[in-house]
């Protein structure tokens, strides 16, 4: 497979597969080269190495995304750093009344401290027009049986606004995608009743496909993106004009 060769670096968190994958796939065949980060090391191998045999330019490197110490050490393992996608993130169920402050605090960490200090210390890096695009959801607008997730996304998406203000006037742009239901191992995990219920009440009857999503993120991440910024991107075909949420 022939790529082209932007002579640019692009990190990828949470790119042992699902969005995450999928942006690092799409990234690498954009001419990027790729820097693939995930705390699961074994799945991480096996998905790099899946993509080196497509011949794209793509390299490992496992990384807890809220230890700074390790987020630090990933990024000075290139020369340069030109786009951050902070991918990385988890869901888990729980009704509100059940929910722990174990968990909800487990949610904030993993979903908000694991955005912030991959994209902070991109930025510090960054050159004029680097961009940093950080995953949020449709979640953020409400929904039942996840408010610790719902808490989380939102603050994925204010947090994206007010990097965007202070880093405008170093170039560098900050944008959030924002995904509706995705068929990823994530959502996969849940029962297979439940995913198909889920599934039912989008626009489409389907899910979208990381492949999708990875489209946007990679839009947002390109050159001829600079005169957006600030901005969250709604990808679920449409569900978030109304209806239930999930």
């Amino acid at each position: 497979m022939m790529t082209l060769n932007t002579g640019k670096t692009a990190f990828v968190t949470g790119a042992a597969q699902g969005i995450g994958l999928a942006t690092a796939a799409r990234l690498a065949r954009d001419g990027f080269e790729v820097v693939a980060l995930d705390l699961s090391s074994a799945p991480l191998q096996a998905a790099v190495a899946q993509l080196r045999e497509q011949g794209l330019n793509v390299r490992a490197v496992v990384t807890d995304i809220c230890d700074r110490a390790a987020v630090v050490q990933a990024l000075d393992s290139a020369t340069r750093v030109d786009v951050m996608v902070c991918a990385a993130g988890i869901y888990n169920d729980a009704a509100l009344l059940d929910l722990t402050e174990d968990a909800f605090r487990r949610m904030l960490e993993v979903n908000v401290i694991g955005t912030f200090i991959p994209a902070q210390e991109a930025a510090r890096r960054m050159q004029a027009g680097g961009r940093i695009v950080t995953i949020s959801s449709r979640g953020a607008l409400g929904g039942t049986r996840f408010a610790h997730y719902v808490a989380s996304k939102a603050a994925v998406i204010g947090l994206t606004r007010a990097m965007a203000m202070e880093l405008r006037p170093l170039q560098i742009a900050v944008n959030s995608v924002a995904p509706g239901f995705t068929d990823t191992p994530m959502t996969r995990s849940a029962p297979a009743e439940m995913f198909s219920a889920w599934e039912g009440l989008e626009p489409s009857g389907k899910a979208a496909t990381p492949d999708q999503i990875a489209h946007s993120i990679a839009f947002l991440a390109s050159p001829q993106t600079s005169f957006i910024t600030g901005q969250t991107l709604f990808v679920d075909g449409g569900k978030s004009l109304g209806g239930l949420s999930i």
